[in-house]
């Protein structure tokens, strides 16, 4: 790896801070320096995860607060708490997502993956973004994709899965969209003058509880079982999963616009590298078809004249 940006007194937003590779995220940039703000559903599990990480690192700086992006409502005021509370915003981490889950609705109605996975960042990021536009400094945005976005398609007549629904088609078309969404915004940043960079990464195949909920929310022994084979058999820890959003967050002669991802075998496992993505998530008319339904969905828009695109 090449050198590393200073992350001392940083501020960093991690969503799904509480286990997996969000509090791996979390406890290497704490141990940099950084103050991290733990964007947890649950607010208990996200106090258990800062006294673990604080046992380890006594002079972390953490802060909990609640956040649960299957509720547009929600992440509106953990935006309006984080702007009341904070003038600055160093690095968001769009990372908490659930996986190949049986189809239910979030708050407001859209299909789950697609809605936390892809929809609630895209707001959180929306109403985030004029944190960064003021804070001193290079900021960055990062979205965690998946291997999986290789397999998605973004089916704009049946965006919330009504009509025909697949766990893992939904679940690839919410990370391909996450990734078109880092590359979009990357392209709209770099047509202004916010010093901000839009990064994708994915973590390979990591062993963490997002390969379990599928099969226990779905009563699948058999998928369970062939789950928790693979974790031991394929996958990297969570700790090694992580390492492509930190490498994200922090290397110095990373650019805007870059995918990072595990450098070994089918990119499953390794270390961070900067590396290719599916044609389709290079699909600008796509994407910017994409940004404009999610801006509706959603409600809410980029709302700097910097961001429309031309």
């Amino acid at each position: 790896m090449s050198e590393h940006n200073n992350l001392s007194d940083a501020v960093v937003v991690v969503t799904g801070a509480n286990s997996g590779l969000g509090f791996e995220v979390t406890r290497a940039l704490a141990e940099q320096g950084a103050h991290i703000v733990m964007a947890c559903r649950s607010i208990g599990r996200g106090e258990e995860a800062k006294q673990e990480i604080e046992t380890g690192i006594p002079e972390a700086s953490l802060t909990v607060h609640e956040l649960d992006l299957a509720d547009l409502d929600s992440v509106a005021a953990f935006a309006e708490w984080f702007k009341s509370d904070y003038d600055e915003l160093n690095v968001l981490c769009n990372n908490a997502g659930v996986m190949a889950i049986p189809r239910k609705e979030t708050e407001q109605g859209f299909e789950y993956q697609f809605g936390v996975n892809y929809l609630g960042h895209f707001a959180l990021t929306s109403y985030l973004l004029p944190v960064m536009e003021q804070t001193a400094g290079e900021t960055r945005v990062i979205t965690q994709s998946s291997v999986a976005h290789r397999n998605g398609e973004i089916n704009f007549n049946d965006l919330q899965g009504e009509e025909s629904y697949s766990p893992w088609d939904a679940y690839g078309q919410s990370k391909l969209a996450d990734l078109m969404f880092a590359y979009e915004l990357d392209r709209r940043l770099r047509k202004t003058n916010a010093d901000i960079k839009s990064i994708g990464c994915h973590p390979g195949w990591a062993a963490t509880n997002l390969q379990r909920r599928g099969p226990e929310q779905s009563g699948s022994r058999l998928r369970l079982w062939m789950m928790t084979l693979a974790n031991a058999v394929i996958a990297q820890s969570a700790e090694r999963g992580a390492l492509p959003m930190i490498y994200a967050a922090t290397d110095s002669d990373i650019n805007g616009g870059d995918y990072v991802g595990p450098d070994g075998f089918r990119n499953m496992r390794g270390s961070p590298e900067v590396q290719g993505s599916s044609e389709r998530s290079y699909d600008v008319d796509t994407a910017q078809r994409l940004w404009d339904v999610s801006e509706d969905l959603v409600g809410v828009s980029f709302g700097s004249p910097l961001l429309v695109a031309n």
